[in-house]
């Protein structure tokens, strides 16, 4: 009897005992962490933060196509682009100020004279921009008969390998696989015709295209963008 009551006792106490050891476990379970706060700053469409006071005046139009980064620059000929090379021109009125070239910057930016703040560029279609430049010259900074013209330095894409014509093109408008290949004057005798190479202006080199299933789907037909270079291999012989 003496015996059933001590094992009674015993198994009690080792009850309470790992009743006590839970509850001081959670007592010192670490609490949950948050991320740290974003430090202040205006972000930009690409991502960069721009320092207090560099606010750029305006940003991309809601819809823009997205630019940058991404492994396609699915703009088309109108849009503005990170690394275009444009130029500003003034006019309409007694000396003028001199031409202003530049490039848009990675940010999507440029720093047109005398505002003293960036533009956000990048996102919107040269007439767009150069709208916009007008806006913000006159009549703030100039007389109504300024006129402000925006430029932007030719497009082009590349075809090179077992084509007729192998060089680099202007892009002037939508434009893919099958239709750059008949820009360069079609096929060689000796194109690999099933395995053609689409790399873009950023280096990424997208699946090959086999131009002989593109013809019959066109959803196989890669759209081609400035600064895009087709490659057709010479097939095996």
């Amino acid at each position: 009897m003496n015996s059933l009551y001590q094992r009674m006792v015993g198994a009690a106490y080792l009850g309470l005992l790992a009743l006590a050891t839970i509850t001081l476990t959670g007592c010192g379970t670490t609490p949950h962490t948050f991320a740290a706060a974003e430090p202040a700053g205006t972000a930009s469409p690409s991502g960069a933060t721009l320092p207090p006071g560099s606010t750029p005046v305006s940003a991309p139009p809601l819809g823009a196509p997205a630019d940058v980064g991404s492994s396609t620059n699915r703009q088309g000929p109108d849009w503005v682009s990170p690394g275009n090379r444009i130029t500003i021109t003034f006019s309409g009125i007694p000396n003028p100020p001199p031409k202003h070239e530049e490039k848009v910057r990675e940010d999507g930016c440029i720093s047109p004279p005398f505002l003293g703040r960036p533009v956000m560029a990048a996102g919107q279609t040269i007439g767009k921009l150069q709208e916009e430049l007008q806006n913000l010259y006159v009549p703030d900074y100039y007389t109504r008969a300024l006129t402000v013209t925006l430029t932007r330095e030719e497009l082009w894409f590349f075809v090179g390998g077992e084509v007729r014509n192998p060089n680099r093109y202007i892009y002037s408008g939508e434009l893919t696989v099958l239709k750059a290949i008949q820009t360069a004057g079609g096929f060689t005798e000796y194109a690999r015709r099933g395995k053609v190479q689409v790399t873009r202006a950023n280096g990424h080199k997208e699946k090959p295209v086999d131009c002989g299933k593109a013809i019959k789907n066109p959803r196989l037909d890669l759209p081609i963008f400035p600064g895009d270079q087709v490659y057709v291999d010479r097939r095996p012989i």
